[in-house]
């Protein structure tokens, strides 16, 4: 199926989380019950922007019900879709919980031309200030400008436009909780268009291979007067691992040993707990330091979160990269295209 209007086409697609939800007759507790379609009927404000829309109705989860296997289900199916041309532009909307984590994973999945921009909303339909809403139409106008084109797949979000390697949700309940540590936003949606004011320094290439193999990565949080007891016997179960370390990559000396152990077994990652800056890689030399954690055979995250950071490593896992490609695919993907871990 190809497009027959001249106006840009963009596709809607949902998949739950508290955009599109509505209260239980039981209880009055939220739970998502709306379609793509629904969504769009709330947001009439649409007809005045000179753009036909399609929609699509994926799944109704909360964000925190996604799995990976969801999302490569999404990333396959509209990569087909765009190959038949039949849209300019996608908006994905879902629940926030997990939104920071899937708008990366899309970004690893999916390769096609058209934009790729993900919303939803902190506030339920039915609340006083739903921002949904707001954040459908300027996801779509995104989408639709030709501006969006070759930038990967974006965050909109209380009217900012993010990448996806570095948007964090970095408040519970607030309409503005979409933030970029790092970089802050790359622009913004201003009288129904979109104003771009940056570019990601790198975009991620895509995983070319299958996710057809099986591969358990955990995520270890390092905290104060944690022995390692509990991470050892973690280790044992995982065919990958993402520790967040303290500051700029840092973790327990009791650690090390365990830790250097894992590392000669499956591939170790280390990123900063923060949520902002890098790891580094040869400022401190003490036990536990990031000097001393890559010379035990561990791997730096570089800007990538400990969340980012456990996607990229499963997708190459399950895709079948041995230890050299997870080592070489981090270097760039962890700062900028010059970086080294």
């Amino acid at each position: 199926m190809t497009k027959q209007s001249p106006r840009p086409t963009v596709l809607v697609v949902g998949l739950g989380g508290t955009i599109a939800m509505t209260p239980s007759a039981t209880d009055g507790a939220a739970r998502p019950t709306l379609s793509a379609e629904d969504l769009l009927a709330a947001v009439p404000q649409l007809a005045d922007t000179d753009v036909d829309i399609k929609t699509l109705s994926f799944t109704a989860k909360p964000g925190a019900s996604l799995t990976l296997d969801d999302i490569e289900e999404l990333a396959s199916r509209l990569w087909a879709m765009d190959s038949e041309g039949a849209f300019d532009g996608i908006v994905v909307t879902q629940g926030t919980d997990t939104l920071e984590e899937t708008s990366y994973l899309l970004s690893l999945l999916y390769e096609a031309k058209a934009p790729l921009v993900v919303t939803g909303a902190m506030r339920a339909p039915y609340l006083a200030g739903a921002d949904g809403p707001a954040n459908l139409l300027a996801a779509v106008t995104v989408a639709a400008s030709p501006q969006a084109c070759g930038l990967g797949v974006l965050v909109v979000f209380n009217d900012q436009v993010f990448d996806a390697a570095r948007v964090h949700k970095s408040h519970s309940t607030s309409t503005n909780a979409f933030t970029a540590p790092d970089t802050g936003p790359l622009g913004s949606v201003v009288e129904g268009r979109l104003r771009l004011l940056a570019t990601p320094a790198h975009k991620p290439l895509p995983m070319a291979a299958a996710l057809t193999r099986p591969a358990r990565v955990g995520l270890y949080v390092a905290s104060l007067g944690d022995d390692g007891a509990l991470l050892a016997s973690l280790l044992d179960q995982v065919d990958g691992m993402v520790i967040a370390g303290f500051g700029v990559g840092h973790v327990p000396e009791t650690w090390v040993p365990i830790l250097q152990k894992a590392a000669q077994r499956i591939p170790v990652v280390f990123a900063s707990r923060t949520g902002g800056g890098t790891t580094l890689t040869h400022a401190y030399g003490f036990d536990g330091s990031e000097k001393d954690l890559l010379s035990c055979g561990l791997i730096g995250a570089g800007h990538l979160d400990p969340y980012k950071a456990r996607h990229l490593l499963t997708v190459l896992l399950r895709s079948g990269a041995g230890r050299e490609k997870v080592r070489a695919t981090f270097a760039p993907a962890g700062s900028t295209s010059e970086g080294r871990g």
